[in-house]
């Protein structure tokens, strides 16, 4: 059963119309929440600040190990994190709205959702992952109706020659 679904989501035409309103429903929630950071003046230092704290207590909604990634790394690298999350947001809104390296697309923003639920936010995140999902295992057939159609048929192309030209020599 699992199998035959697989093959609907990577194979089939009203499947990818499906992943196509999946695509830009997710990409619209991406960039419209990494535009609001990058137009205005968006700090993670509170929300990481705030990840650790919820690592302590009697019932933690944050793992340890995730708490020292945050203080040890993620807090003294702000300003990096605060670009990478702002513009990774946006990226990865455009990408899947238009439909070029979707199935690349999807997976940063997955692991984005993953950081943030690692950091105890739950939000939409749960349900954008689950969405996110069928398009990881739809594959190329999510980006059908997309850029990726015209994309991905050259990128094979390009490295079909670049592969043929390295063993002539």
């Amino acid at each position: 059963m699992v199998r035959i679904f697989v093959k609907f989501l990577r194979e089939n035409v009203y499947a990818s119309i499906i992943l196509l309103v999946v695509r830009v429903y997710l990409g619209w929630e991406w960039l419209s929440a990494g535009w609001g950071k990058v137009t205005k003046e968006f700090d993670a230092t509170f929300f990481l600040q705030d990840a650790v704290t919820k690592a302590e207590g009697e019932r933690p909604t944050v793992q340890s190990w995730w708490a020292s990634f945050l203080e040890g790394f993620a807090i003294p690298n702000v300003e990096l994190f605060n670009f990478l999350v702002a513009w990774g947001e946006v990226l990865v809104g455009i990408a899947l709205i238009a439909g070029i390296f979707t199935t690349f697309a999807g997976l940063m923003g997955i692991i984005m959702n993953f950081a943030y639920l690692f950091s105890g936010t739950t939000s939409t995140n749960p349900q954008m992952v689950l969405l996110t999902i069928f398009i990881l295992v739809a594959g190329a057939n999510a980006g059908r109706f997309g850029l990726d159609y015209y994309v991905l048929p050259f990128l094979r192309r390009q490295f079909r020659r670049k592969g043929k030209n390295s063993e002539t020599m």
